[in-house]
């Protein structure tokens, strides 16, 4: 048996060295915070330090703190109090920050203000470094969108609804107490009947008063019910006119957050779908790579792609050649904003699918699948009557798009065997509607999604935004804003992306260095 002496090596916390330790020593060659340093380095950030003023006392460099900032989201620290922590306690921090020590405050009013309104360029210019190095082609663009939940109180709600019902019944409760007392006094009112404002009861119940000051009329209960509509129904109907002029074309919205929108959100911690105040948010990506971000009110997505898609040509100064999306956005609106800029859309629309179904192709009785007679404008029924056209309705969409939908009916559908089968109602005509424009917008797209190029744009879409979404939710635990507004909130998540990027070039450095990165290029 050894009966060697053990012997530890000197351990000494309060030692002191000859001479100071240099960070960079202990951090690797190859380590994230030096991508990090050395992408940042090759910025533009003029338009975040024309924000600084001069005097006083100095500033912390701008470039140290966005390094901070974009290393911090890279690991998945999005709280600035944990940043402030990690600058004393951890080496790569530290190094970036070149052994500096911004408190939480200072790192929180930058991302919320210096760089609101101002990161957009960054992220621009990040994006356009990838695209340098030929890791995205700004060709393509595969479009999704989430909903990521917002900071606000989700108590805080305000219902349009509501609102307006509110609205109305205060409405109705003035006017007749003004209309009541205008009568007694003999007051008439000049004004044609219109909505009551805030501003026409304050000036409809200063002229009651003031009549009744000339008159020396001293009904006491009249007196008081006017000087309530002054007093509290007026500013109440000022509130509800500020409530739906915040709502605009929103069914809701956060009275901590007035931007954000109550969305239903597949990711609720009790996994039940509850409704919270949220954005909706899109994202283009390219090799798993987010080119564009945008971040909207709306709980539509086809609401969302036309400005999305023109925003991408507002970024870069050039426009993608093909977008690929799913059924959520193919409308007639977005088909023909795509089509009139050149771009080919291998957009699904609602039914593209189910046109492949059985069911569908073998009935006769739907529109799609009757006879249609372009030159004299006419479909024909499958007991072979012709249903003439009757004429054109215009119907306008939310968005305000204003589509065509033509009119065809039957002459005479009594005694027919298939009466039942073809439609219900008691009418003895049948009569269909078809928005002509609409169904070629869908028959192109449809040729297009079923090509060579649309099977490959189609098997790659799951794999590229949807798994992009994934990656930052579950992977990086990104599924609550933590700032408000969309301003802000445009930052917080063009962060989010930036972060995404890069990790996602790191890995694209790392393959290139094992020498897989040929079958990446082929793939």
């Amino acid at each position: 048996m050894s009966t060697s002496k053990v012997i530890f090596k000197s351990y000494n916390p309060n030692d002191n060295l000859l001479l100071p330790p240099c960070l960079g020593d202990y951090l690797p060659q190859n380590h994230n915070a030096r991508v990090v340093s050395a992408i940042i380095d090759r910025l533009d950030i003029s338009e975040i330090e024309s924000t600084y003023k001069g005097g006083g006392t100095s500033s912390y460099s701008p470039r140290m703190l966005l390094k901070i900032i974009v290393y911090a989201y890279l690991n998945n620290v999005y709280s600035g109090r944990q940043m402030e922590k990690l600058l004393v306690e951890n080496i790569a921090f530290m190094w970036l920050s070149g052994m500096q020590r911004p408190d939480f405050r200072t790192i929180n009013i930058f991302r919320s203000k210096r760089l609101s309104a101002r990161f957009d360029t960054i992220f621009t210019q990040v994006v356009t470094l990838l695209h340098d190095e030929g890791l995205v082609s700004l060709n393509v663009q595969y479009i999704d969108g989430t909903k990521i939940e917002s900071a606000a109180n989700k108590y805080t709600f305000v219902w349009k609804g509501s609102t307006e019902k509110n609205k109305v019944k205060l409405e109705a409760k003035v006017k007749a107490v003004l209309e009541a007392a205008e009568d007694v006094l003999s007051i008439e009112n000049s004004e044609e009947e219109q909505d009551l404002s805030a501003e026409e009861m304050s000036r409809r119940a200063d002229n009651i008063l003031n009549k009744m000051d000339e008159e020396g009329i001293s009904d006491k209960k009249l007196r008081k019910s006017v000087a309530k509509v002054k007093t509290e129904n007026a500013p109440k109907m000022q509130e509800y006119e500020n409530k739906l002029y915040i709502l605009g074309k929103r069914n809701s919205y956060s009275k901590t957050d007035p931007d954000a929108t109550f969305m239903r959100m597949k990711e609720d911690a009790m996994n039940n779908g509850q409704t919270k105040p949220g954005y909706n948010i899109q994202i283009s990506t390219e090799e798993q790579f987010i080119t564009n971000y945008g971040i909207f009110s709306s709980t539509n997505d086809q609401a969302t792609l036309i400005p999305f898609i023109d925003s991408f040509k507002e970024r870069f100064g050039i426009q993608s050649d093909e977008v690929c999306a799913d059924s959520g956005y193919g409308s007639e609106q977005n088909y023909s904003h795509l089509f009139e800029k050149g771009i080919i859309p291998y957009v699904k629309y609602n039914m593209f699918h189910a046109e492949d179904k059985r069911k569908y192709r073998n009935n006769p009785f739907l529109p799609q699948n009757m006879y249609y007679n372009a030159e004299e404008n006419y479909f024909v029924c499958p007991m072979g009557q012709h249903m003439k056209h009757i004429g054109d309705i215009h119907t306008k969409s939310d968005l305000g798009y204003v589509s065509t939908v033509s009119k065809y009916r039957a002459r005479n559908c009594s005694g027919c065997p298939l009466r039942g089968q073809c439609y219900k109602g008691g009418s003895y005509r049948r009569t269909i509607e078809v928005n002509h424009r609409n169904n070629a917008y869908r028959s192109e797209a449809k040729r297009l999604l079923t090509s060579e190029r649309g099977l490959y744009h189609r098997s790659k879409r799951p794999v590229e935004p949807e798994s992009v979404f994934g990656d930052i939710k579950f992977n990086h635990g990104f599924k609550r804003f933590r700032l408000r507004s969309k301003e802000k909130v445009n930052v917080e998540f063009g962060l989010v992306a930036l972060a995404h990027n890069l990790r996602k070039y790191i890995s694209v450095g790392n393959k290139l260095k094992s020498g897989e990165m040929a079958v990446y290029m082929a793939n």
